[in-house]
């Protein structure tokens, strides 16, 4: 059976809200320094992966909630949920959305608060001890260039029977629309909720390509972080 677009939060603000204060209410504790052995990661599960694409997602709503506010510490908690994903890159332009970029801007908020200063530093060192990641290989990123109005498509091969979810984060600056169609052209699923995080999520997929279609709504060009699992 085919789902409609799965929105990962709802409205932005008290949704993203809700989720930063209710991570905050559990403590920043940072991870223990010391280096430990890595185990081998376990084999692709096309499920974990597709929840690894809502927490991406859930991320961005996060630091933009964090952004708004100027707020430290609901951007490191950002930070470290994308630093909880593997990723493989494709070829195109660098990521925005980075766990890097996210503890730039939580230091940029932090002032002189050195308790706060001292956790952004520790999530930067490479030596935090062994950070497991269940999603395997993990959902591909590409980044993409749309200008005004334009529509960016390419054509996947879902798995069968397999959870498939989609994703594109704009750079906030316009309004992102997704959509999924069959290989007849059909739409089978789509997101125009006027926001620049659409999500598609397809429970399962039949056998054959899927076209995917991103359009830039807006009246200015964008970049947008496309996501799949």
């Amino acid at each position: 059976m085919v789902e409609r677009a799965v929105r990962v939060v709802g409205g932005r603000t008290p949704k993203a809200a809700a989720l930063a204060v209710a991570v905050l209410a559990i403590g920043l504790t940072a991870a223990p320094a010391g280096s430990q052995t890595r185990p081998a990661p376990p084999p692709p599960n096309p499920d974990m992966e597709a929840r690894a694409i809502t927490q991406m997602v859930t991320a961005a709503e996060v630091a933009a909630w964090a952004r708004e506010r100027r707020d430290a510490r609901a951007m490191l908690v950002a930070a470290r949920m994308l630093g909880d994903i593997r990723t493989r890159r494709e070829n195109g332009d660098e990521p925005f959305l980075t766990t890097a970029a996210l503890l730039d801007e939580a230091e940029s908020f932090a002032g002189g608060d050195r308790d706060l200063l001292d956790q952004i530093s520790m999530e930067r060192s490479p030596d935090k001890g062994v950070r497991a990641s269940p999603f395997g290989a993990g959902p591909i990123v590409v980044v993409r260039r749309l200008r005004a109005r334009e529509t960016y498509s390419f054509t996947i091969e879902a798995r069968r029977s397999e959870v498939l979810r989609v994703a594109a984060i704009g750079d906030g600056d316009t309004n992102i629309d997704l959509a999924l169609r069959d290989q007849n052209g059909a739409v089978i699923c789509a997101d125009g909720s006027r926001d620049h995080y659409p999500v598609c999520t397809v429970a399962r997929p039949r056998s054959g390509p899927i076209r995917v279609e991103i359009v830039n709504r807006g009246e200015v060009w964008s970049r947008v972080q496309i996501l799949t699992n």
